[in-house]
């Protein structure tokens, strides 16, 4: 019997538009804190910019204008950890993608050992970044007691000193170490994803392992690649402990990058202001690294 011969009405189906905000009241909470643990330091950072706040000197105080930013991009240690934190991030990404590139191929593999090497590779990347940066500083670099002193000496040559000597190419290793792990993680799970028959096509076309990789494995892992870059830039910007661990910055600001400078600002001057303006710096420019390499990967997933 039909509703309307019944002389009972059926209650009206809810609208798109209602069901659509049906979650809303149990999502609002998490998204209301979310907003808030991100919109309150930011709006502190923006404000300490503009303000002269000393930590060991309370009479100097007031608001300060854009004199903070003034100072910032006229202190030539600003521009030397800025071109430092291109040339870490940079090289760190070559060396993280190509590694990662080639261990993924290798790995993929049938060979004894196969699944103790993969967890042996992977590995680093679980280690902390302070323990890490211990690590390499006096077990593996240390011109005394490190191994590389040790096999350097073993062969006839002088140990080398690397903080001292090569201070910007021994954070890159260490930090190299830590992160082509995450690359690996990525770009094996993308050449196992690969079509088999592929490379079998070509492989009886005559194509060697040279041209299987560059014309059907590595424009299958562009998109992969692409991750692995966008995601490892952003957190390579940050980079701090092993800088803080090993060098200190130096020798001078041989190691500084804009991290190291904002924490020397703050913690070492004690000038709150002049770091907080360089905090906004860092973070216009992760914005602004992270919107061409979003619109990068989005481009590429829409071929």
């Amino acid at each position: 019997m039909s509703a309307a011969m019944s002389g009972v009405e059926r209650p009206p189906a809810p609208s798109a538009r209602g069901r659509r905000f049906n979650g809303l009241p149990f999502v609002a909470p998490s998204v209301t804190i979310l907003l808030l643990w991100m919109i309150v330091p930011l709006a502190m950072t923006l404000w300490f910019s503009a303000q002269r706040y000393n930590l060991l000197d309370p009479s100097v105080a007031g608001f300060a204008g854009l004199d903070n930013y003034e100072f910032l991009v006229t202190d030539p240690d600003f521009w030397a950890s800025l071109v430092n934190t291109l040339v870490l991030v940079g090289s760190v990404l070559v060396i993280t993608v190509v590694a990662g590139t080639l261990l993924a191929v290798l790995f993929d593999q049938p060979f004894p050992g196969r699944d103790v090497a993969r967890l042996l590779a992977i590995s680093p990347f679980f280690v902390m970044p302070t323990v890490a940066a211990l690590v390499w500083k006096n077990l593996l670099m240390h011109p005394i007691y490190g191994v590389f002193g040790a096999v350097a000496r073993a062969l006839g040559l002088p140990a080398v000193d690397w903080f001292a000597q090569f201070p910007m190419l021994s954070v890159i290793m260490i930090v190299s170490w830590e992160w082509i792990p995450f690359a690996l993680l990525i770009l094996l799970t993308a050449v196992q994803s690969l079509d088999r028959e592929q490379l079998e096509a070509a492989r009886m076309d005559g194509a060697g392992p040279i041209a299987q990789f560059v014309f059907i494995v590595l424009p299958h892992l562009s998109r992969a690649i692409s991750v692995v870059v966008m995601i490892e830039t952003i957190f390579l910007l940050t980079i701090f402990a092993e800088i803080f661990v090993t060098t200190s910055g130096g020798p001078g600001n041989a190691t500084t990058n804009l991290a190291f400078l904002i924490y020397a600002r703050a913690l070492l001057q004690f000038d709150v202001g002049g770091a907080s303006a360089g905090g906004v710096v860092a973070i216009v420019l992760a914005n602004v690294v992270a919107f061409f390499l979003v619109r990068s990967i989005a481009r590429r997933l829409e071929v």
